[in-house]
């Protein structure tokens, strides 16, 4: 039986009661907190549903058939776990007491295809003239972070855009959990590594980026930048690895550039806030925002140029396309 197949007979045993969830292909997420309390997001919208666990028991023998299958410690001394099922989906758990209401258990379900540009368009999503400002910046190697809160589809649309990178350059993509999927046949994928499994080297995203510098990129592709990674990729952008992308959390351009700085602050070399700026402004040049509205739909709201910085040394943005209300 391989690994699948035990996956499957594992999610009819222990995960019943939201197993209709997972099997359904509308839901993106499922969002367990404690035994009585599960939402999942459909288009968008969080909902409730009646399902339930029988007992906080139960659902503790669930989360840890989930560990034990995936090679993860949790229990005692390890209360929280990050991993990635068989079928690409992302799965957390935290246990009590760091959580106050119970066993909580998020799955973010993998989607085995992701949405072209031509898709983005025929949603609404994006317009044709913003779709031919996109096209033209990936051709001319711009540096491109794909910005947004948590949901607003900043993976989709970084997966949408990586398909207009040629064929014959050699992609390196680094994930915290693997999620992108491109279609060109030289694309390396590294994936981290958390210290939850002591038997096992540590590999973080900044880890993995130094390690790609040395593999000959001609994209360097980042799933999301949280920490002190940003300062290698911002430095990296400096010294000729154009054309690189990545996602970052921001509800606006402007907003995003600032965290970069922030993020770049955060390394251990330390470096002054104005250096940080100032190369953040001469390595970034455009910033796609993404939201989602009241009903749910994720957009792309704009296209912002990075133009370096004003007189009184603030970021200079100049807008290339805005969606129309």
């Amino acid at each position: 039986m391989d690994h699948q197949h035990l996956y499957d007979l594992s999610l009819r045993t222990f995960l019943g009661p939201i197993q209709h969830l997972l099997q359904d292909p509308d839901v993106t997420e499922v969002m367990v907190n404690g035994p009585d309390r599960i939402y999942f997001e459909r288009k968008g919208r969080i909902e409730s549903t009646d399902s339930f666990f029988p007992d906080e028991r139960m659902l503790m023998a669930a989360v840890l058939n989930i560990a034990e299958f995936v090679d993860r410690p949790l229990g005692d001394g390890f209360l929280s776990m990050d991993a990635r099922l068989p079928d690409g989906s992302r799965v957390h758990v935290i246990l009590p007491p760091v959580s106050r209401v119970g066993i909580c258990l998020t799955i973010r379900k993998f989607k085995k295809a992701g949405f072209s540009l031509d898709e983005l368009v025929d949603s609404g999503s994006i317009d044709e003239e913003g779709k031919r400002f996109l096209v033209e910046g990936i051709a001319s190697h711009k540096n491109i972070i794909v910005a947004g809160g948590t949901g607003t589809g900043k993976t989709t649309v970084l997966n949408a855009l990586s398909a207009f990178i040629s064929p014959a350059e050699r992609i390196i993509v680094i994930e915290e959990s693997s999620e992108l999927q491109l279609t060109q046949p030289h694309t390396i994928y590294l994936e981290t590594r958390t210290d939850q499994d002591p038997d096992l080297p540590v590999f973080s995203v900044r880890e993995l980026f130094v390690n790609s510098l040395r593999m000959r990129p001609d994209r360097i592709l980042i799933g999301e930048v949280r920490r002190g990674e940003a300062l290698e990729l911002v430095q990296s952008m400096l010294s000729g690895h154009s054309g690189s992308l990545a996602t970052l959390h921001a509800s606006t351009p402007a907003a995003a550039a600032t965290r970069l700085e922030t993020l770049c602050m955060m390394n251990d070399m330390q470096i002054p806030m104005m250096v940080a700026r100032a190369q953040v402004a001469e390595a970034i040049d455009w910033v796609v925002q993404t939201k989602r509205n009241a009903n749910g739909k994720r957009f792309i709201s704009e296209i912002a140029e990075l133009s370096g910085l004003d007189a009184s040394l603030g970021y200079q943005w100049r807008t290339l396309w805005r969606a129309t209300e």
